[in-house]
């Protein structure tokens, strides 16, 4: 009891952040003891624990770069219990344990609700709870779509309703939480020419990755009505959320087929062009999954596609990277500043300096922190280094494409790649302010003095 309570009272006096921080590395530890324990794996089949941790911290993330072969490695059990977990890390610790709370009777109160500010990067109280029940119920419901429309086109495909069935509900879960996992062992390649399989995925994929706060908006306004729309608004972060997020979708498209012109697509129709790019464009965002061999495009397109995967998802999603609103606000910033401004707006509202300030720091966190890894990586392998930065970039998007090379690598650099795919689900500003501590005394301040810059 006296372990117990001095454990308790441990965890007490943990800010948010790092309750959060801890309560996905619980996540992981849980997966770790799923994914690693006979009953989940085939039979003959012994999994060293690197690569249980690997598989399950790459599973927490939903980043999708893995060190075996799914298919080959789990049975039907361990196929549900990764898709468990892909679940749990795709929604968040925070929207499960809100569902928990709210199953057994348990009261939200304001350490919770800070809880859950933290772990979807909100910045008011308001509305925690009714967020997270959105969330979810939104998630499950298009889960539950996509498995039935997947599920069912299948049929087609395999040769029971069992198996078409099993594939589509791996494939919604997968596609929607942007794991990049697959149990069909080549990914989406299967179905390079199958057009709608992609189609449904692109849905899945973007629904998973654009936002849960800009889908509950969106949810709102199309079940509102018409009188009710004459009153609402969209939130400034879901019109940057969207602009930002669509116009990286049309960038990848465009540079993908202009790189790939006269080289992967030199033999290619009209159409496996579109498709091709499409998905492709899509999947950088953090979802992993792939209708084509990467490691065939270019260099420069696997530079660019790298730049994408680091940029990463938006925030508040199932994915990682510096966020799409990152992105945007250090683009606007530096807009703004060559043209001799010093307020920053956008849609005819002013970005709080303190949202500037993090963009800011985040961006340069991030770049450091992607330098550093490929440094160390690319000293302790012998693979290129195009490759080193694409399978980097992968694991700190949480997005999951890769070259191949991740199973080669050596523990050292797996070690690498998982600290980044955690750090890329938790959120840098979460990490860096895991570091905070609690401010002693009121502030003072030195005089100021200026320096030379650029």
């Amino acid at each position: 009891m006296y372990k117990q309570n001095k454990f308790t009272e441990w965890l007490n006096n943990r800010s948010p952040v790092q309750l959060i921080i801890i309560f996905y590395a619980i996540a992981v530890t849980i997966a770790c003891l799923l994914l690693g324990a006979p009953f989940a794996q085939k039979e003959g089949i012994s999994l060293p624990f690197m690569e249980v941790l690997f598989t399950s911290v790459s599973a927490v993330s939903v980043t999708g770069l893995s060190v075996v072969s799914i298919v080959d490695t789990f049975n039907t059990l361990g196929i549900f219990l990764l898709a468990f977990v892909l679940q749990f890390g795709g929604i968040g610790v925070m929207t499960i344990g809100t569902f928990v709370w709210i199953l057994i009777g348990k009261k939200i109160g304001l350490k919770e609700r800070r809880l859950i500010m933290v772990d979807h990067n909100q910045i008011s109280f308001q509305g925690m709870v009714k967020l997270m029940r959105g969330i979810l119920r939104l998630i499950l419901l298009v889960e539950l779509v996509g498995f039935l429309i997947l599920g069912t086109y299948f049929l087609n495909y395999f040769s029971s309703w069992q198996e078409a069935y099993f594939n589509g509900f791996f494939a919604s879960i997968s596609a929607t939480t942007n794991a990049g996992f697959d149990i069909t062992g080549q990914s989406l390649v299967p179905f390079k020419d199958d057009y709608f399989v992609q189609l449904i995925n692109i849905s899945l994929i973007i629904i998973g990755a654009i936002g849960f706060p800009v889908l509950i908006e969106v949810k709102d306004y199309l079940f509102s009505t018409s009188e009710e729309r004459k009153f609402m608004r969209f939130s400034l972060f879901t019109k940057v959320t969207t602009l930002t997020y669509g116009a990286l979708l049309l960038f990848s498209f465009i540079i993908t087929i202009l790189l790939e012109w006269s080289h992967f697509f030199a033999d290619k129709k009209w159409h496996e062009i579109i498709f091709y790019s499409i998905f492709h464009s899509t999947t950088t965002r953090s979802a992993g999954l792939s209708t084509m061999d990467v490691s065939l495009l270019t260099e420069q397109t696997q530079l660019v596609t790298s730049m994408l995967m680091f940029i990463g998802a938006s925030p508040s999603s199932v994915g990682g990277g510096i966020r799409t609103t990152t992105f945007a606000l250090v683009i606007i910033f530096i807009l703004t500043f060559a043209r001799g401004k010093k307020n920053v707006t956008i849609f005819r509202r002013e970005i709080h300096e303190e949202d500037l300030f993090k963009a800011v720091v985040v961006t340069l966190m991030a770049v450091f922190l992607f330098m550093t890894s490929v440094v160390i990586v690319s000293s302790l392998e012998n693979y290129s280094l195009g490759s080193i930065i694409f399978e980097v970039s992968s694991a700190f998007g949480t997005t999951g494409l890769s070259m191949g090379i991740t199973a080669g690598l050596s523990e050292g650099s797996q070690i690498v790649l998982m600290f980044l795919m955690f750090i890329g689900r938790i959120g840098l500003l979460t990490f860096l302010f895991s570091f905070k501590k609690e401010k002693k005394g009121g502030e003072f301040h030195y005089p100021k003095e200026r320096i030379i810059i650029g």
